[in-house]
């Protein structure tokens, strides 16, 4: 069973400040002076962007090169570079923070759909079921954290202090009625931790690489409602008007992206069809 709540306040889809992954070729033939590189996570960013490359981007006129990472650093570090001209991964509270500690100046372009995050469990089939004295898995990361747990608090798991932002963390909860012990991991790891937790708070895209599905396996989902948290093409400051970049922006928010969204997620992601 699954239970959709309506997020609260400011949630961020993540921030990985000790993730470590690596950046690799995926899908980009393009290549040459004129390529369009765009970094992404596989799901559902890659997989959005190869469609867009193997279907409209020649229309287009646009010449696109896609390489995948595997955490939520490298992408925003070899963007600020200059290895990538852009990237499709993060949220604005994640861009915000991520600008913030690490001195970048990365600026958003265009909203593409909203992966929203979810909790999991192989021991329960709701959230209801959860006992007390749960153990529940959540990212280690700022911005993820404090996700995670206003879905929680939403659904009123546990309760945090008045003002708690985007960045809340376990010390920012003020009443704990189910005595929930929180384990933080990095992102990556929590479906792997689905063994030895009773749930686990999991990002959409590290969910659907492990082959689990938002709305039949999550038993309490954000729902898309004032939900902020919509992924976005980020570029480096001052490449907002490259060409190639409003081509791929508008490609985006097409009709013809958001029907692949539609068909392929089947809900567990949404399109966003304006910026």
């Amino acid at each position: 069973m699954r239970k959709l709540v309506i997020p609260a306040a400011a949630l961020a889809l993540a921030l990985g400040l000790t993730a470590c992954g690596s950046g690799s070729d995926s899908g980009g033939s393009g290549g040459g002076e004129d390529a369009l590189v765009v970094g992404a996570t596989a799901v559902p960013a890659g997989e959005v962007l190869t469609y867009i490359k193997d279907n409209l981007a020649e229309k287009a006129g646009l010449n696109l090169e896609i390489k995948e990472f595997t955490d939520y650093v490298l992408p925003n570090t070899a963007l600020q570079e200059g290895t990538l001209d852009a990237n499709l991964y993060q949220n604005q509270p994640f861009l915000d923070e991520f600008n913030k500690s690490k001195g970048t100046n990365l600026v958003p372009v265009v909203k593409a759909y909203l992966p929203p995050m979810g909790v999991y469990a192989k021991k329960i089939g709701d959230i209801s079921e959860l006992a007390d004295g749960a153990t529940v898995a959540v990212p280690n990361e700022t911005t993820n954290e404090g996700r995670a747990l206003k879905l929680l608090a939403a659904e009123g798991l546990i309760t945090l202090e008045d003002g708690a932002g985007a960045n809340a963390s376990p010390a920012d909860i003020t009443a704990n009625p189910r005595h929930l012990t929180f384990k933080e991991l990095e992102p990556a790891q929590l479906p792997r931790s689905l063994d030895d937790v009773d749930a686990a708070v999991i990002n959409n895209n590290y969910a659907q690489d492990a082959g689990l599905s938002p709305t039949e396996d999550a038993i309490l989902l954000e729902s898309a409602k004032d939900n902020p948290y919509a992924n976005l093409l980020a570029v480096k400051k001052g490449d907002e008007d490259d060409p190639r970049v409003e081509k791929l922006a508008k490609l985006l928010v097409s009709s013809d992206v958001k029907k692949f969204i539609e068909d392929k997620y089947k809900g567990s992601v949404l399109p966003v069809t304006s910026g």
